[in-house]
Formats: structure tokens, sequence, C-alpha cells
């Protein structure tokens, strides 16, 4: 069985901690300690939790490198994120957000998963990435929250 990819950003780092999130952020994690999926980690979310707290900058060094899949930012990611900014699809303030968005859709990863309602997971916002995207010669990119992802690619 192919592990899914799962593209993860700083908020569900966060939600693992945070009262509001931490139940599905956990099972989510969970999921990943049972090898049914890999999360992909990028340069932008190390650079993020740099100033997070302990708990939340030391969180992943608690799981098996080996269920993690590391992606670098590149001039690639930079230009796809500068693009949806140019097209509105979000301001120039949430332009980590749209690295995100940039190297989840270069990677070619299953999901991105994100507790970022405002920025990252909203209806409009992803159409306007995906939208982007396909202007660009890209895929469109599934983006969705942990709540949606707890029971996902499971047989019943």
């Amino acid at each position: 069985m192919n592990q899914q990819r799962i593209y993860i950003d700083t908020s569900i780092i966060g939600g693992f901690f945070d009262k509001e999130f931490e139940k599905e952020t956990k099972m989510l994690f969970r999921r990943l300690e049972n090898k049914e999926i890999i999360f992909v980690v990028s340069t932008v979310l190390g650079k993020e939790l740099e100033n997070a707290p302990l708990n939340v900058k030391n969180l992943l060094n608690n799981y098996d490198e080996n269920s993690f899949e590391r992606v670098d930012l590149t001039d690639e990611a930079k230009e796809l994120a500068d693009k949806y900014i140019a097209e509105n699809v979000v301001g120039r303030t949430s332009l980590d957000d749209c690295r995100h968005i940039a190297l989840a859709t270069i990677a070619k990863v299953d999901i991105l998963a994100s507790w970022n309602f405002k920025h990252i997971v909203n209806l409009i916002r992803i159409r306007g990435y995906n939208a982007v995207n396909l202007k660009n010669g890209y895929a469109t990119l599934e983006i969705r929250n942990p709540k949606e992802l707890i029971d996902y690619g499971k047989e019943f």
C-alpha cells in the first residue's frame, strides 16, 4: 500500500497543542505513527518554527525521520507563490502561505493539510490557487483540514 503524502503547514504543528484543534491533529499524527501517511515538510515550515515555543518547535523530533519527506524552497516555488499574489488570490502579507501552496503543488502531494481557514482552507482561495496552477501548467491541489483526513483513504 502506498503511503499518502500529506504536506503540512505550520498550523498543523501548532494545532497539536491547541485545545480547539488538538483532537483531530493528534488523530492525524496517529496515522503518521501507524505509517498510513507520510508528512511532506518544507524549509518554509522550518523557518516559521524558528521562533515558536520549544514544544511546538521540537514536535517533529518525536517522530521517525522516515515519516517525513523534505522539500526545499526553490526559485520555481517562489515564482509560483508570487503568481498567486499577482492574481490576487491573497495579499502579499500571505507570502509564506503561498509558498506552502506552491511547494505542495510542485511536490505533487496527495493533499495539503492546514488549519488556516482564512488564507488556505477556504473554498474561494482554493479555487484561486488551483486556477493559477492550471493557468501555469500545474495540477490542482487538494487542500483539507485534519478533520477531513482522519479516515481519508481507509477501507470501510
